[in-house]
């Protein structure tokens, strides 16, 4: 099966359709989202929406959590705490109730999903290091779990034939037969934060046992002017285009 992988979307409406679009091209069957749908961007209604409409398996962010008014905004930044309370306001009930309703962590026949760690999903922890990969490689019940939340790729690998020492690979590409576990972040789709400003996703072929991350071009125009258009933090645009 192919599974497309969506790292954060965060409100960028035309990054998720061109992202898609991308996935649809090669073939995916299923589409997995790493949370935050929402924060930051201007389209969280249609960003649900969508998501909604391809049947995507999505998992909470920590700004979806605060969006349902779930997690206090005093550990967001500044622009993050605006762009989370105008969401709070332009969504309706029953997308308020979608987010809170969304699962931390799902267990798929193929693989896993989470936010930020397999290891207490509900704290939204960053995983930047092999050390910090650690906790949820070492109970992982699927040997590949995909994560999101730094915004930045990176695959966490444990090989087979040395399976107590972590590694790590920046590359696009990378053949899973060898590998006892790992645990992949796929960057992500409406706010990169690589220094590229392309959308970002993955494709798990978990027939092949392979995973491919996939960047492409999106009108930014249209986001920014989006993003501007709803009176939110002018950074929150310029940030697209320089992909930080």
């Amino acid at each position: 099966m192919k599974y497309g992988i969506l790292g954060d979307i965060h409100g960028n409406l035309t990054a998720l359709e061109a992202t898609v679009g991308l996935l649809r091209d090669q073939g995916t069957d299923t589409f997995i989202s790493m949370g935050d749908v929402v924060g930051y961007g201007a389209a969280p209604s249609e960003c649900i929406a969508y998501l909604k409409d391809i049947e995507a398996i999505v998992v909470k962010g920590n700004h979806d959590a605060a969006a349902a008014r779930e997690i206090d905004l005093v550990y967001f930044n500044q622009f993050a705490r605006e762009a989370i309370r105008w969401t709070q306001a332009v969504l309706n009930e029953e997308e308020i109730q979608w987010l809170a309703d969304l699962p931390y962590l799902v267990d798929l026949e193929d693989c896993s999903a989470a936010h930020g760690t397999y290891e207490r999903p509900e704290l939204f922890g960053y995983i930047q290091t092999t050390s910090e990969a650690d906790p949820s490689l070492d109970i992982m019940c699927r040997p590949v779990c995909f994560v999101g939340h730094t915004h930045i790729p990176v695959s966490l690998l444990r090989m087979k034939d040395d399976p107590h020492r972590t590694a790590y690979t920046t590359e696009d590409f990378v053949d899973l037969a060898d590998i006892q576990k790992a645990l992949i972040n796929v960057g992500s789709v409406g706010q990169p934060r690589d220094d590229d400003p392309r959308a970002a996703c993955a494709i798990y072929d978990s027939t092949a046992d392979t995973m491919t991350i996939r960047r492409i071009e999106y009108d930014i125009d249209c986001e920014a002017a989006r993003i501007r258009a709803a009176g939110l933090p002018a950074v929150l645009a310029e940030r697209l285009y320089l992909g930080v």
